[in-house]
């Protein structure tokens, strides 16, 4: 069973790691670069903890999501990101 949430994890990271990719609709490419080395951080943060079977796996994806949005609206608001 735990193989089957790592794997239903990987795939929401994926779709978050599709969003990192596609802010430079939105952000500039120093921030879409550092934008994927973050999310490259929490895909190797997510393999270290399924092969420890941790359930604090789940959280992986849960982070980078809430980091995106967060970055995204802190540019549009602070920095004066626009699509």
């Amino acid at each position: 069973m735990y193989w089957v949430i790592a794997l239903l994890t990987a795939v929401a990271q994926l779709i978050a790691g599709y969003f990192y990719l596609v802010s430079g609709l939105a952000a500039p490419l120093w921030a879409v670069a550092l934008f994927l080395v973050w999310w490259v951080v929490l895909t190797r943060v997510g393999v270290k903890l399924a092969l420890l079977r941790s359930y604090w796996l789940v959280l992986v994806p849960l982070v980078a999501v809430s980091t995106w949005f967060g970055a995204m609206w802190a540019g549009d608001a602070f920095l004066g990101w626009m699509a």
